[in-house]
C-alpha cells in the first residue's frame, strides 16, 4: 500500500489505491508520439510538467540504475537514467512501485516494462502533487554493481528563494499544467528532481525527530532564522524554501533513526532518492543518512512574577486523561512549577474526560483534574484550584469520546475566582453591570454555544477572576484546527485553507463578546488566551483584534522569538494571549519547552503573560 511510513492501518486504507488517473495528462497525440518510440527514456515520461506526458500509457524497456529500495510501507525502488537529456525541467529519476517487496539491489542495470500513472499521496482530495511512477512493473536485471548516476547536491545555491508559481485560474489554482522553471521556484526545483538522487551537506535541524522516524532540515542556514535555531513562517509570502524532510531507507530494527532537536545539525553528506509524501511534501529518502551533531538547546524557564503581578498561563496538553503514564503528568505539572514559575491562572486546552478516548458517554473530568493538580503540588507547585464546564459528550471534536475542553487553574492564595451561577454545556454567558462594574451572568460561562460557529469544536470558556481588588476576565479559547487544510506543497498554490472559514466565526464571536465587555467598562481588563490553532498575522487574528478589542501580544516579541509550535521544520504561532487595551506595561513569554525538542510532553508551547492590574 501507498504510503511514507506505516503511520496507521487508516491511512494505509486511505491511499491503498497506487495509480491516480486522469491527472491533466497530456494530449493524446503527444502522449502516443512518445508511446511509439524507439526507446522511452525516463526523462520523456517525466516531461516538462508535473504530470507525465505519458500519464496512463503502458511502456516498455524503460531503462535505468536502481538508486534506492523501499521495503516496507510503500514497496518499490527507484531507478535514475545516467544519460540525462540537457532540459533542467526533466527529472532523469522516476519510483517503481511494486507492491511486495522487490527483488532489485541498489546499483542493479535494470529495464521495466509496467504503466505510467501519477499517485496522489492521501488521495486527489488532499490537494497534495502526485508521484510520477511506473506500477505494475515487469522487471528485467541486465547487470549489478554498477555506479550509481552522480547525486546532485541541493543547497544554499542551487535552491531558488521564490516558492512556487501563481496557480492557473482557470484551472482551479493547479499548478500542475504549468511549465517547471526550476531556475525561479523552489517547489519546480523539487519537482524537476523527483525520483532522482540527490544529496545535502551539513544542515541544521529546524523539526525534531517525530515518532514517525523522520526531521526537518534546512539547506539554508539564513533563511528566516528563529532565534534558537529553527525557521520562522512569518508570513503567507516569507514562504522557507529551504526546508527539506529526511527519511532513511533502512528498516529501523536495522538502522535505528537519529534523534534531533531543532538547532542540532545533520553532519557530513546524506543522499538518496527526492520523494514526495503526504506529510510533508519532497523528502529525501537516505541510503546515505549524515551524523547528528547535537546542539545546546536546553528547555526555556520564565522569570516568577513579581508580588504585584498577574501571571496569566496558556497550555495545551495534549489530550490529557488519567489512561496517560504518571510520568506524563509529573512531566507536565513539573513545567508548570519549574518552566512556568507556577502562573496564577493557567488556562489549559485539551483536558479530556476521565476515561480518555473511551467513547461511552463519560463527560466528567474530575479524575483527570484530580490527578493533574496533585501531581503538580508533587512538584512543589500551589494547591490549585479549577473552574470548568462539561461539554455535550462528543459535541466539541478532538477525539471521539474523549470530550476534550478547556479549564481553568488558579492559585487560591493569589486569586479569587467570582462564581455567578455557574453555566452549563448549552447555556450562554453575558455581560451585565454590577456596581458600576461589568461582570459575568455566569462565571464560569461558556460563549454562544448555539452559534454554529463552534458546531464541533470547542465553546470558549468565560470566567472572572479577582486579584488585589482588581476584576480581571480572562476568556480560555481552543478554536478549531487547520485539519482539511492543504499542505505547503499543495498542487494549488496557493494552497487551500478552507478551515480559516471557521476560526473566522469564531474570532468574530470572541471578539464580540469581549466588546460587550468594554462596552460595559471601558477599561476592563480582558485576557482572550489558548490554542487559537491561528498565525499572529492570520484573519483569525486580525478578527480577534477587531476595533481595538483586543491585541495579540505575541507580538510584542521580536520577530525571531514569536512562534508556539513547530510544523514540517516551520516555527510558528498557534498558541496566543490577546490583550485588552487596559492591559498595558506587560511582559510576554513564549516558553519553548517541547516544540523544539524529540522528547515532548505536548506538541506545543505554553505561553505566559504577566502584567500589574
Amino acid at each position: 500500500m501507498r504510503s511514507s511510513h506505516p503511520r496507521s492501518a487508516a491511512i494505509a486504507a486511505l491511499v491503498a489505491t497506487a495509480l491516480a488517473t486522469g491527472l491533466l495528462a497530456g494530449s493524446a497525440d503527444a502522449a502516443e508520439g512518445a508511446a511509439s518510440a524507439d526507446q522511452v527514456r525516463i526523462h520523456d515520461i517525466q516531461g516538462t510538467t508535473r504530470i507525465s506526458p505519458l500519464n496512463g500509457k503502458q511502456v516498455t524497456g524503460v531503462e535505468g540504475i536502481v538508486t534506492g529500495v523501499r521495503t516496507f510501507g510503500s514497496r518499490g525502488f527507484w531507478m535514475q537514467d545516467p544519460d540525462a537529456d540537457d532540459d533542467a525541467a526533466t527529472s532523469e529519476g522516476i519510483f517503481v512501485f511494486t507492491s511486495s517487496v522487490p527483488t532489485v539491489a541498489v546499483g542493479d542495470a535494470v529495464k521495466v516494462n509496467g504503466t505510467v500513472g501519477e499517485y496522489v499521496p492521501g488521495g486527489v482530495s488532499s490537494g497534495n502533487q502526485s508521484i510520477t511512477q511506473i506500477a505494475k512493473p515487469a522487471v528485467t536485471v541486465v547487470s549489478s554493481g554498477n555506479a550509481l548516476p552522480e547525486a546532485v547536491t541541493i543547497n544554499e545555491y542551487s535552491v531558488p528563494a521564490e516558492y512556487a508559481p501563481a496557480g492557473d485560474a482557470s484551472a482551479a489554482g493547479s499548478i500542475n499544467g504549468l511549465p517547471l522553471d526550476p531556475s525561479r521556484y523552489a517547489l519546480d526545483y523539487y519537482e524537476s528532481l523527483e525520483g532522482m538522487n540527490v544529496r545535502i551537506g551539513t544542515s541544521r535541524v529546524v523539526g525534531p525527530t517525530d515518532p514517525y522516524s523522520e526531521l526537518w532540515v534546512t539547506v539554508k542556514g539564513w533563511e528566516n532564522t528563529a532565534k534558537r535555531g529553527g525557521t520562522l513562517y512569518g508570513s503567507y509570502e516569507s514562504q522557507n524554501t529551504g526546508r527539506l524532510q529526511v527519511q532513511q531507507l533502512a528498516p529501523l530494527a536495522q538502522q535505528p533513526f537519529p534523534v534531533a532537536n531543532v538547532g542540532d545539525k545533520l553532519t557530513g553528506t546524506t543522499e538518496g532518492p527526492l520523494d514526495y509524501n503526504q506529510f510533508g511534501g519532497y523528502t529525501l529518502v537516505a541510503r546515505t543518512l549524515g551524523q547528528v551533531q547535537a546542539g545546546t538547546l536546553a528547555p526555556e524557564k520564565t522569570k516568577a512574577q513579581a508580588p504585584g503581578e498577574l501571571a496569566v498561563a496558556t497550555y495545551n496538553v495534549e489530550n490529557l486523561d488519567p489512561s496517560d503514564p504518571q510520568t506524563k503528568f509529573d512531566n507536565l505539572a513539573k513545567a508548570v512549577v519549574e518552566n512556568l514559575a507556577s502562573p496564577d491562572i493557567v488556562a489549559l486546552e485539551e483536558i479530556q474526560d476521565d476515561n480518555g478516548a473511551k467513547n461511552d458517554g463519560t463527560v466528567s473530568a474530575e479524575q483527570t483534574l484530580t490527578k493533574f493538580t496533585a501531581a503538580i503540588a508533587a512538584a512543589g507547585g500551589p494547591a490549585y484550584q479549577w473552574r470548568t464546564i462539561n461539554p455535550e459528550n462528543n459535541k466539541d471534536g478532538g477525539e471521539p469520546g474523549g470530550n476534550i475542553r478547556q479549564v481553568f487553574l488558579f492559585n487560591p492564595a493569589r486569586v479569587s475566582f467570582t462564581d455567578r451561577a455557574a453555566g452549563d454545556s448549552t447555556t450562554a454567558t453575558g455581560v451585565t453591570t454590577e456596581k458600576g462594574h461589568a461582570a459575568l451572568t455566569h462565571s464560569p460561562g461558556r460563549i454562544d454555544p448555539a452559534n454554529p460557529a463552534w458546531t464541533d469544536s470547542r465553546k470558549p470558556l468565560a470566567g472572572e477572576f479577582v486579584f488585589r481588588g482588581r476584576t480581571v476576565f480572562v476568556i480560555a479559547n481552543h478554536f478549531t484546527s487547520k485539519g482539511g487544510d492543504e499542505g505547503l506543497t499543495s498542487a494549488h498554490q496557493p494552497p487551500v485553507r478552507s478551515s480559516e472559514a471557521k476560526r473566522l466565526l469564531q474570532a468574530q464571536a470572541v471578539n464580540g463578546f469581549v466588546k460587550d465587555i468594554l462596552a460595559t467598562e471601558k477599561n476592563a481588563d480582558v485576557l482572550a488566551v489558548g490554542d487559537i490553532n491561528d498565525f499572529e498575522f492570520s484573519g483569525t487574528a486580525k478578527a480577534l483584534e477587531d476595533g481595538g478589542a483586543l491585541y495579540s501580544a505575541i507580538k510584542s516579541l521580536p520577530k525571531a522569538e514569536r512562534y508556539s509550535y513547530v510544523y514540517q521544520g516551520n516555527a510558528q504561532v498557534l498558541d496566543q494571549i490577546l490583550t485588552s487595551p487596559a492591559v498595558k506595561n506587560f511582559s510576554y513569554d513564549s516558553v519553548h519547552i517541547n516544540a523544539e525538542f524529540s522528547a515532548q510532553n505536548s506538541d506545543h508551547d505554553p505561553q505566559v503573560l504577566r502584567f500589574r492590574p
